[in-house]
């Protein structure tokens, strides 16, 4: 199946903007053609149209344009398209209805109730795939042998493919469905999703139906347990739309291009890249697996190529184009992800683990409060940057253009609006000129502030120092580096998230615009080696043709990994093995071409971590299944990726996947031209670097002899791309013709105290990057489910002032809380500090927000310098500190020591040596007050502590890594810019608000007021002072400290105003001390936000935070209230516990109608899917869905709430700690409230009670608790509405641009 004899064989990438061929001839030789994928003036379709030309100028014959070509000539074809991301991008698929069971109408709306963007108050989220919903009255539930429900329900057991045992509940009715069906069928859609729950081990329901639908004439049916049959209902649920949308739309587009053939090229070898790195068949190729189809070759391209030529070592890949760069890793092995956001849709199929981030050619550039700023706003390819003559913004492009590093002589002529001119470096410099203006200006005034304040305040609230002006090569070239550190950050956290070293990878860099950036980011991570292969502009195209034909199964599991479950895994394995065997031998492999590679998703029993696990180099022995010894291999792995094993724990096995490869790539040939002769620069231009103007030589790639060495600085230029080779590296031609180049280090440019605005830039990425860093080392050691699965954290980095510098995850409630935290121990510890000690705080007197998020601090010591340069610290939630109910969370606590263990200043450390025997005791002290325990899970708490304490070791680590770079005085001098940065940029939102306000009233002071439900007042008055930009916010005249636990420490206050500034900044600030210095905060002591020492404070920390969010916005008149609730629900009994928190409504706003089932504000916790709920604990869900009318009437609406209902299959205890329940979320502008919430018990014995805002309850089998939660409120007078908002049409890759492993992972940590 490799090189088909004396025939034309071609790999076809067709891509957004080009469409790539390669083409293997029947000479052995090798072709390559790019032509753009749309030009409908000249032809319907590029890949045919390529291959056209090909055929015609290679055999001179001639194949006419409108006849369908001849396929005699041809071997194979091997595509890979973005047809189906592209229809994800647009929202373009087929119409499409979603049957779903009963109760769950708006699951996938609800998703996993986090908004994607933290400060974007819009809570602009992506439409879902489907127009209609058809509910099925069906029930199938996981039997539990312990389950004590009264017999209502008839029991029909049935065993699903995992071997569980299940329980008909209720049958389906096909007559009902067939009514709905014909209704949907009537209205013109005939593509079809079907998601029941629990169909991903008994399927019996959904293939009556998908029967049923076919035989109506549904054209697409997609079934949840054929397309990807793994637990989790949402995931599963996306997955399915995303086929059914989907799939029609690559069968159209499949169509068009084999009717360009003679015989719809029945006779040919067809194959199609997947998602995963493989080839299908063309008739297999399907919406749910071809969303990474693009990408995926140039993956495989770069794997095959540069891996084994740069002697195995692990290859990070870069592919950067117009509006995005692509950042993937290779060791011998594809890394495979198999759930992914794409579009806003996730997916749950296999897919390579490409990330993507918004930085491209084509990002546009910015300067803002004294920052500069690069993306993640795109030119796109209309206007496209400056030089192409449309128009187009500045971008990275013009950065380059303006420094000589490209060379408009050297590209085709395909600019302006007749599309026949060359690159326009007049306009990228008219650009460039005008922002270099606003930058110098912005500069000179910043020196005349300084000047007038300097004498009398020495921390000045600008920023000090600044150099005096820039030329606009400086400009270009500080827009160039902040680009480069916006793409390193995801490289590191891609390699060392999984405990790799980022500087022991090779760059292996490919797409159009990668060449000219390759050897700054190798350098800044430490990489000594760039690989560009010599097909690097068409390296997905390339890669198509090496790749393998593979066939994936996979069926879900739920035995234990021990020896008597051996027999049924083994025979499980060998099935799927056949399966995928039978399949290649069907597609014309032989035996001797075919491999299969089994994979077993395994976790610690109790923990949510999974991983898909080869034991590729762990042979089977007799204490393991047959395909392998997959337990040594799991531990290794997951020692690798997180520091520890669980050794006594249960090993679960979730799925069992079979990966089959038919081997049909071909081999690379290499004709190398040996050098005899010396390679000649074709001209000489001038290239701006660090140092200034250099001359630089230009050459031509194909004009280079192999092992030809190129000292840098140096341009190589070839028809599709442009390589720098910097000053201190080398570049050398090797024998296959790639590029191979050395970085050198770079002769170091000191570095002032003086402030460089691109440094400033710089500084701040790197200040992120320790906290990220941290939490991806906390994340790892620790133990907890809170911690390790739901990243409950927060770590930062703080000044000697303590005064915070940089904070990641943005959790919203830990947001500038630490900074109080590490002030109090600066106060009370002085300097009894030591190198070798760490502090445990958790008090609401030291800063804490509530007992269980434990805070350890950790100062960073310098040599010579007496006190500490700087701290870093970490708080984590721990999931019980003791008190008087497990979890920590009581909702009628009314004192603190009932609430768990205390720490105010506790050394957790002392001289390098952990206190574990002291901390125990502490730990376990609650246990001496009336009703309460010491804590429940002290090995888990010890674990996570240690854990706490290994990541604030790294960032201290890296925090000294930072003042060997660049001396203590710099970094110590940025960390106060950056701080200064903030708060410029709040002080610009408040002259800007101040001056509207002066024009609308005539009044620089807002105030206003909400109820928590207990009737306390919390008051706001805030006066501004236009010149300055400041502004005092009073809360006097709120409530007293109340009996109960709303009561909120002062942290909390601080931490819901900067939330609240950063989104009334609406844009991209760092988050640090410097937002609240133009604030002054006046609480009252003794009231509710300033309570007493041994008040109880739980629920200040989740319910009141929301309450005084409402009241800032309610008094700048931002938007309309969100539900202001976190809707707290816990249930537990001695074997059990369960915590989670409840979406609602959001607020309208000005332009926009507020979001249904969402968290706002203060959370955004993902929710436990429906199917892991029901699995692990007693509960069923019966109903989770939108709260229809329940947000507020306007001229935008406010949000509906949902209605959650959970049926106890066994006693618990329940617990219910909730807000707006008496008042309501306030509209806003004439605009209505929304409903407030309420909390109802349906007793077995059908009684129904009003459980009230606050409660505990001993709940009996059968009981319902049935939960409604607030909606928004509206904005705007009702009778001013239009028609609905109209929202800009936007590709969603410009609103979500990001996917990735990374990706997912930020998203995890701010959906906390």
């Amino acid at each position: 199946m490799a090189q088909s004899k004396g025939k034309f064989d071609f790999a076809i990438d067709r891509g957004g903007t080009f469409t790539d061929v390669f083409a293997r001839l029947p000479d052995g030789r090798e072709r390559v053609l790019k032509l753009l994928s749309r030009d409908p003036q000249n032809y319907k379709d590029a890949p045919t149209e390529g291959i056209r030309r090909i055929l015609e100028e290679e055999t001179g014959q001639v194949f006419p344009r409108d006849r369908p070509v001849d396929t005699s000539p041809i071997g194979w074809i091997r595509m890979g398209t973005t047809v189906a991301t592209n229809a994800l991008l647009e929202r373009e698929g087929e119409r499409t209805a979603l049957l779903v069971t009963k109760g769950f109408k708006d699951l996938l709306h609800i998703g996993t109730q986090a908004r994607p963007k933290l400060f974007d108050l819009e809570v602009a989220v992506p439409d879902v795939l489907y127009e209609e919903v058809i509910e099925v009255d069906e029930r199938v539930v996981l039997k539990q042998e312990d389950c004590e429900l009264p017999g209502k329900h008839p029991k029909h057991l049935v065993t699903g493919r995992t071997l569980e045992t299940l329980e008909v509940w209720k049958g389906i009715d096909l007559e009902q469905v067939e009514k709905d069906l014909r209704g949907v069928l009537s209205r013109g859609i005939t593509s079809l999703a079907v998601l029941l729950l629990h169909s991903y081990t008994w399927s019996v329901h959904e293939e009556a139906v998908g029967t049923l639908a076919r035989s109506l004439g549904f054209t697409q049916v997609s079934l949840s347990s054929v397309v990807m049959p793994m637990v989790r209902a949402v995931p599963r649920g996306y997955t399915v739309c995303a086929d059914a949308y989907l799939t029609p739309k690559i069968h159209q587009y499949l169509k068009g291009f084999t009717s360009g053939f003679k015989g719809a090229l029945k006779d040919v070898d067809v194959l199609f890249m997947q998602s995963d790195g493989g080839l299908t068949p063309m008739e297999q190729f399907c919406g749910s697996r071809a969303v990474l189809s693009g990408p995926a070759g140039g993956v495989v391209g770069y794997a095959i190529t540069s891996y084994s030529q740069m002697e195995k070592k692990p290859v990070i890949g870069f592919d950067m184009g117009g509006t995005s760069t692509d950042v993937s890793r290779y060791a011998g092995q594809y890394e495979h992800v198999f759930e992914a956001t794409t579009a806003g849709v996730t997916l749950q199929a296999p897919q390579l683990d490409i990330n993507t981030v918004a930085a491209g050619g084509g990002s546009r550039l910015f300067f803002r409060s004294g920052m500069f700023v690069v993306g993640p706003e795109s030119a796109g390819a209309h206007p496209g940057p400056a030089c192409y003559r449309k128009g187009g913004p500045l971008t990275v492009t013009d950065a380059n253009l303006a420094l000589g590093r490209l060379l408009p002589s050297f590209f085709p002529k395909i600019f302006g609006p007749a599309e026949n001119e060359p690159l326009c470096l007049e306009d990228t410099m008219k650009h460039f000129h005008r922002l270099n203006q606003e930058i110098n200006g912005f500069l000179s005034s910043n020196q005349s502030q300084v000047g007038e304040n300097g004498a009398k305040n020495s921390q000045s609230s600008m920023l000090p120092n600044s150099q005096s002006k820039m030329s606009v090569e400086e400009v270009a070239m500080g827009f160039i580096r902040v680009a480069n550190e916006a793409m390193c950050r995801p490289i590191r956290a891609l390699t060392q998230a999984k405990g790799h070293d980022t500087s022991q990878h090779v760059l292996a860099c490919f797409g159009g615009a990668g060449g000219q950036h390759a050897c700054a980011i190798a350098r800044s991570l430490g990489m000594k080696t760039v690989f560009i292969h010599k097909y690097s502009g068409v390296l997905s195209a390339y890669g198509l043709a090496l790749a393998d034909v593979v066939e994936e199964v996979q069926e879900p599991c739920s035995l234990r990994y021990e020896q008597q479950s051996f027999t049924t895994l083994d025979r499980s394995v060998e099935q799927l093995s056949k399966r995928c065997r039978d399949t290649l031998r069907a597609r014309g492999f032989t035996s001797s071409q075919i491999t299969t590679e089994v994979f077993l998703h395994l976790r610690y029993e109790g923990t949510d971590c999974a991983l898909m696990v080869t034991a590729d180099g762990y042979p089977s022995n007799s204490q393991s299944c047959q395909a392998g010894d997959f337990r040594s291999a799991f531990t290794k792995r997951y020692l690798k990726e997180f520091g520890f094993t669980i050794p006594d724990r249960a090993i679960m096995v979730d799925d069992i996947r079979v990966r089959g490869c038919g081997k049909s790539g071909i081999k690379s040939v290499y004709k190398p031209k040996m050098g005899h002769k010396q390679a000649k620069p074709v001209t000489m231009t001038k290239c701006y670097f660090e140092g200034g103007y250099l001359d630089t030589s230009v050459y031509l790639w194909e004009e280079l002899p192999c092992g030809h060495r190129i000292q840098g600085p140096a341009i190589i230029i070839d028809k599709n791309s442009t390589i720098l080779v910097e000053p201190c590296c080398e570049a050398r031609l090797t024998e296959g013709g790639d590029v191979c180049m050395t970085v050198g280090s770079d002769p170091h440019t000191v570095i002032g105290t003086e402030l460089n605005t691109v440094q400033l830039s710089i500084f701040s990425h790197r200040f992120m990057s320790i906290a990220e860093q941290m939490g991806r080392v906390l994340q790892r050691t620790s133990i907890s489910t809170n911690i390790k699965e739901r990243l409950d954290f927060s770590c930062a980095v703080f000044g000697p002032d303590g005064g915070l510098v940089s904070n990641a995850p943005h959790i919203p409630v830990h947001l500038g809380a630490m900074q109080e935290t590490v002030q109090y121990q600066i106060r009370s510890q002085g300097n009894k500090l030591k190198e070798g000690d760490v502090i445990l705080s958790n008090h609401p007197c030291a800063g804490g927000s509530h007992l269980p998020d434990l805070t350890v601090i950790t100062p960073v010591f310098r040599k010579g310098v007496s006190s500490p340069v700087f701290f870093v610290a970490s708080r984590g939630h721990h999931a019980d500190i003791g008190g008087i109910t497990p979890g920590s969370m009581p909702p009628h606590s009314t004192s603190l020591q009932q609430e768990g263990a205390v720490f105010i200043s506790f050394k957790l450390v002392t001289g390098g040596v952990f206190q574990e025997e002291a901390v125990t005791e502490a730990l376990m002290a609650p246990a001496q007050y009336p009703g309460c325990s010491g804590t429940r899970n002290l090995h888990d708490n010890l674990s996570d502590l240690r854990a706490q304490v290994a990541a604030n070791r790294r960032g201290s680590q890296l925090v000294g890594e930072l003042i060997d770079s660049y001396g203590l005085a710099v970094v110590q001098a940025y960390m106060g810019y950056i701080q200064s940065n903030a708060e410029l940029a709040v002080r610009d939102m408040l002259r800007d608000f101040a001056r509207r306000r002066r024009q609308q009233t005539g009044s620089l002071e807002v105030e206003s007021e909400d109820f928590m439900d207990d009737g306390t007042p919390i008051r706001l008055r805030v006066q501004i002072n236009e010149k300055e930009g400041s502004a005092v916010f009073d809360f006097t005249g709120t409530g007293t400290e109340v009996w109960g636990n709303c009561n909120a420490p002062r942290a909390i206050t601080l931490s819901a105003l900067i939330y609240c500034l950063r989104c009334m900044v609406g844009q991209d600030i760092p988050l640090n001390q410097g937002c609240l210095t133009p604030i002054k905060v006046i609480v009252p002591p003794g009231s509710i936000l300033q309570p007493s020492q041994d008040a109880a404070v739980v629920g200040g920390n989740v319910l009141t935070s929301q309450r005084v969010v409402d009241v800032i916005f309610k008094a700048f008149e931002v938007c309309a209230a969100s539900q202001g609730c976190m809707n707290n629900i816990s249930f537990g009994s001695e074997k059990v516990g369960y915590y989670e928190t409840v979406a609602g409504g959001a607020g309208a706003g000005p332009g926009w109608n507020g979001r249904s089932g969402v968290h706002s504000h203060m959370t955004n916790t993902r929710i436990t899917d429906p199917e892991i709920l029901e699995k692990r604990y007693p509960v069923i869900l019966e109903q989770f869905s939108l709260r229809p009318g329940s947000g507020g009437a306007g001229k935008y609406r406010g949000g509906d709430g949902v209605i959650r209902k959970l049926l106890f299959r066994n006693k618990v205890v329940l617990s219910v700690l909730t807000e707006r329940r008496a008042t309501c979320p306030y509209g806003l502008k004439g605009g209505e409230d929304g409903a407030a919430g309420l909390n109802l018990l349906h007793r077995a014995d059908s009684r129904v009670i009003n459980l009230g805002a606050k409660t505990s309850v001993s709940l009996q089998p059968g009981d319902m608790f049935c939960l409604y939660t607030p909606g928004g409120g509206g904005y705007g007078r009702e009778d001013e509405a239009s028609a609905a908002p109209q929202s800009k049409r936007r590709r969603l890759n410009e609103t979500f641009p990001e996917r990735g492993s990374v990706f997912e992972y930020r998203m995890a940590q701010e959906g906390v």
